[in-house]
């Protein structure tokens, strides 16, 4: 299986815990692409135009609601699937990820399986 899953967040250990959370898929091909903010983020998916996209809430630079417009909205990137992965899980914020397109909204702490289950679910595999 070939595919790019970019995870976007400020803090390096929810970094390294998603990534650890889908490194089976890694084994199988995948490359994971870590970032710490939403700009970088932004110009990561514009380049390597992943599959999965996992993005936190509340970053610097460009935050994770203003990320998920600008590939769904403005960039029309249908066929990048979004995750908002976020410690803020009230309903306001819920419609403001339904409202940006985002794909799926999990609030924090996420479960690890499920989260692996959906990026295979995406990929496809």
């Amino acid at each position: 299986m070939d595919g790019v899953i970019v995870v976007a967040d400020d803090e390096p250990h929810i970094r390294i815990l998603i990534e650890q959370s889908l490194e089976e898929l890694a084994d199988d091909g995948v490359t994971i692409l870590l970032v710490g903010d939403g700009e970088t983020a932004l110009s990561t998916i514009v380049a390597r135009k992943p599959q999965l996209v996992v993005l936190d809430a509340m970053m610097p630079k460009m935050n994770g609601f203003d990320v998920c417009y600008a590939v769904k909205k403005e960039l029309v990137l249908d066929d990048v699937f979004v995750i908002l992965l976020t410690a803020k899980g009230q309903e306001y914020d819920r419609q403001r990820g339904q409202e940006v397109g985002a794909n799926l909204y999990m609030t924090k702490p996420f479960d690890p399986d499920e989260l692996l289950a959906r990026a295979r679910e995406v990929l496809g595999s």
